[in-house]
Order: structure tokens, then C-alpha cells, then sequence
């Protein structure tokens, strides 16, 4: 218990080094921006925004995650951290649409940009971005909030190393209209990294089967255990990233007792757990029982 507490701590720790850093690199690109006219900065100081705010929602749930079930709340807040991965991912598509039409609309009417503050600015970005990309690389791996917060970052660090490049561009070349180009790009990327998290949460949401779980094989295998006529009800989801649970009724050929049925139980759980990971089994047990025998019954 002692270890995962102090995981929980560094990740919160991470967190808000990771959202001081971002309230800097915002404040000064808006500044920045406006000053040099460059729609790139703006727009990327607009992803930095969300990124603090996406920063600050990974946060919240990560200390939400922590809290103790109890008989108001018997789940706890345990998908607390799903739901900012949901929230984190909705903001990547939203703001993606906006960059898009504000590109569009510069690209029809180029303006002269002041490069040397983009460039600077750009710089400061990619060296902030980056130290909160590294912070967090870790936990993106095994945590689904920890990964949009990591999406987050490490789209506008990519984004700033595009404004940089054009920055250049336009000092040296006066390409003006490079400015919205890399505006654009910016957007199809967040679009491109947001949507997969943004699929994977509203799934858990939704209380989906997970991915790689086939329930028609799980049928199968259970049915050939001893005294099992027939797994019927059947509904498998995820609480969170940790927890996927599995419940079904269970028809018996013989009405056993329930030293038997425990026994039996065991085995069904095993291997449900080392087939599927499925860690939290609840199965009604029934003999001659006059109830809906479809394997999926919508209540």
C-alpha cells in the first residue's frame, strides 16, 4: 500500500510541475502572439491553454481515484480518471476544429508576422513541453488519464516545433502563408491523436466489452465445465483501466449445493482471470429456472 501511495504522490507532483510550466508558456505566447500577429503562436498558445486545463482535470481525477468506496458511492470515484481522459481527448477535437477555420480564413488573407518573436517564443515552448513530456512518460504507459494529459503535451510540443520552423521560414523567405499552413497541420495532428483516446474512453463509458475479449468463446469453455448447462445474461465492462468485470447466469443440470457451486465458481473465475484478465466475477447461479436464456438480454 506504502508504494502505491508514493506512485499516486510523484504522478500528482508531475502534474503540477507539468501545469506551472504550461501557465507560463500560455500567458507568454498569447502576449507573444498578439504582438508579432502570428496565427500559429496564437493558436498554439490556444493548445497550451487546454493543455492546462486538461492538466488541471487529470489532476482533479487522479486525487478523486484515490478516494474510498463507501455505501453512497460503492464504486467510489474509480472512474474518475476515465472521464478526464474523456473530457482531455473531447478538448484535442474541439480545439482541432476551431484552428482549422481560423487557418482557412488567414490563408485566404496572409499577414506579415514579426518571426523573431515566434521563434523565440516557439523555443521556450519546445524546451517547457518537453521537460513535461518527459515527467509524465512513464505513467502514460499504464494509465489512460495519465496518457491524455501526455497526448496533450506532447501534440503542442510537435506544434511548436512546427511554429518554429515556420518562424524561420518567414524571417528568412517571407512565406507568409506558411503561418496558416502549419495552422492546419497543427489541427489534423490533434485530430489524428485525440480521436483514438477519445474512442477508447466513451467505450469504458459506455460499457462496452473490451477489446480482445470474445464472449462467444467464453461461453463456449465455461458450458464444458462439469454441471454447467448454460451461461446465459452475460455482461462484460470496465470500471477502469484496472478493474473489467464480468457478470452472467449460471444454468446448472443439477441442483447442487453451494459448497459445489463455490468450488465451481473458483475454477470459472481462474480462468476468466488468466485468459481474459477479468478480475471481478459475479455469476447467479440457477436450476430449472424460468428466465431469458439469450446470452445478451436487454433488460
Amino acid at each position: 500500500m506504502g508504494g502505491n501511495h508514493h506512485h499516486h504522490d510523484t504522478k500528482g507532483t508531475k502534474l503540477v510541475v507539468s501545469i506551472l510550466l504550461n501557465v507560463i508558456i500560455t500567458a507568454s505566447q498569447v502576449i507573444g502572439g498578439v504582438i508579432s500577429g502570428s496565427l500559429a503562436l496564437l493558436s498554439d498558445a490556444l493548445h497550451n491553454f487546454s493543455d492546462v486545463l486538461s492538466l488541471l482535470i487529470s489532476y482533479i481525477a487522479e486525487r478523486l481515484s484515490k478516494r474510498s468506496a463507501s455505501t453512497a458511492k460503492t464504486f467510489g470515484y474509480k472512474r474518475a480518471e476515465i472521464i478526464a481522459a474523456f473530457i482531455n481527448s473531447s478538448t484535442l477535437l474541439i480545439v482541432a476544429v476551431i484552428l482549422i477555420v481560423e487557418s482557412i480564413e488567414r490563408f485566404v488573407s496572409p499577414q506579415e508576422i514579426e518571426s523573431n518573436l515566434v521563434i523565440w517564443l516557439s523555443a521556450i515552448a519546445i524546451v517547457g513541453n518537453g521537460l513535461s513530456v518527459l515527467l509524465l512518460r512513464k505513467e502514460a504507459g499504464s494509465n489512460m488519464n495519465m496518457r491524455s494529459a501526455y497526448l496533450h503535451l506532447l501534440t503542442d510540443m510537435a506544434a511548436s516545433v512546427a511554429v518554429l520552423i515556420g518562424g524561420l521560414l518567414m524571417k528568412y523567405y517571407q512565406l507568409w502563408w506558411v503561418d496558416s499552413a502549419l495552422t492546419m497541420a497543427i489541427a489534423l495532428y490533434l485530430i489524428f491523436m485525440g480521436y483514438d483516446l477519445f474512442k477508447q474512453s466513451l467505450k469504458v463509458l459506455m460499457l462496452f466489452t473490451p477489446a480482445g475479449i470474445e464472449i462467444d468463446n467464453i461461453i463456449k469453455t465455461v458450458n464444458e465445465f462439469p454441471s454447467v448447462q448454460a451461461m446465459h445474461h452475460v455482461h462484460v465492462w470496465q470500471a477502469n483501466e484496472d478493474e473489467t468485470h464480468l457478470e452472467a447466469h449460471l444454468d446448472l443440470h443439477e441442483d447442487i449445493r453451494i459448497s459445489e457451486f463455490d468450488t465451481l465458481l473458483l475454477k470459472i473465475e481462474a480462468y476468466l482471470k488468466k485468459e481474459y484478465g477479468i478480475n471481478h466475477v459475479n455469476i447467479q447461479p440457477e436450476f430449472n429456472k424460468n428466465d431469458a436464456k439469450d446470452v445478451i438480454v436487454q433488460d
